[in-house]
């Protein structure tokens, strides 16, 4: 019992970065789809937490740290933005910082992925 209570809180935990890679995985070797793993998943913190999981609709893409290609991170900020190259190199370096506030997941999971690609670190509220 002790080690399904472990498993549960480390679901619970799980970064949305490390969710997708476990539906990855679960479509891959298993052929379980990736909507239904994300479910359980989301069901499992629900459970876990002891009141019913509500749905996230507007999320806010947090720059946590710019990483070790600065310059790339602030380019891609500054496209993302809108911004001229001084205020996205201002919020670049004032991380962390929000980045887009109040969109869409996908929109959000989108922009973080191409921040993490350039080397950013970055964290969805």
């Amino acid at each position: 019992m002790a080690d399904l209570k472990d498993f549960a809180e480390q679901l619970v935990n799980l970064t949305v970065k490390e969710v997708n890679e476990l539906a990855a995985i679960l479509k891959e070797e298993y052929g379980i789809e990736p909507a239904a793993a994300a479910v359980a998943v989301a069901a499992g913190g629900a459970a876990e937490g002891g009141e019913a999981a509500e749905e996230k609709t507007e999320f806010d893409v947090i720059l946590k740290a710019a990483g070790a290609s600065k310059l790339a991170v602030v380019k891609l900020v500054k496209e993302l933005t809108g911004l001229g190259l001084k205020e996205a190199k201002d919020i670049v370096d004032s991380a962390p910082k929000a980045i887009k506030e109040g969109i869409t997941k996908d929109e959000a999971e989108g922009i973080q992925k191409s921040l993490e690609e350039a080397g950013a670190e970055v964290e969805l509220k």
